[in-house]
């Protein structure tokens, strides 16, 4: 009864995994991605910040506005993908919580422009853009 049992339960976890499409399992290493880039951004922000600080001062371009490192997303795929400082001032700044890349091809595709938009929130479909900040740098994260 027992090896019946356990049978049973080898053969429906066999087909249930057969069943489940292969664009799908790339979807679960993505949700561990975009959830790993979230974490390193929250955890490496401040550092990151003082460290385009300090590499534009010591290449005289540094800048008296109020800076912060969020999060890249993109309207896309939901998720993040990078982080970018933001810069302005204070007050602004403050209300920043993300990036949102836009992707676009122009003159039949001979250019591929991406668009870097501050933002008041994480979420790419419910946002309003943040005026009086720029992007200062981006920072790609290896996976």
């Amino acid at each position: 009864m027992k090896k019946q049992i356990l049978i049973g339960m080898l053969l429906v976890s066999l087909l249930s995994v057969t069943a489940v499409p292969v664009s799908q399992a790339f979807s679960f290493g993505d949700v561990f991605k975009v959830g790993g880039i979230g974490f390193l951004i929250n955890k490496f922000s401040t550092p990151l910040n003082n460290f385009i600080n300090t590499l534009t001062f010591k290449h005289g371009a540094g800048s008296d506005y109020a800076t912060k490192v969020v999060p890249i997303v993109s309207a896309g795929n939901k998720g993040y993908i990078g982080a970018a400082q933001v810069t302005g001032s204070q007050e602004l700044v403050d209300q920043t919580e993300a990036v949102l890349q836009l992707e676009g091809n122009f003159n039949s595709s001979t250019f591929r422009v991406k668009a870097l938009l501050p933002i008041d929130s994480t979420n790419p479909v419910n946002f309003s853009r943040v005026q009086g900040v720029g992007v200062s740098a981006i920072i790609d994260i290896r996976i």
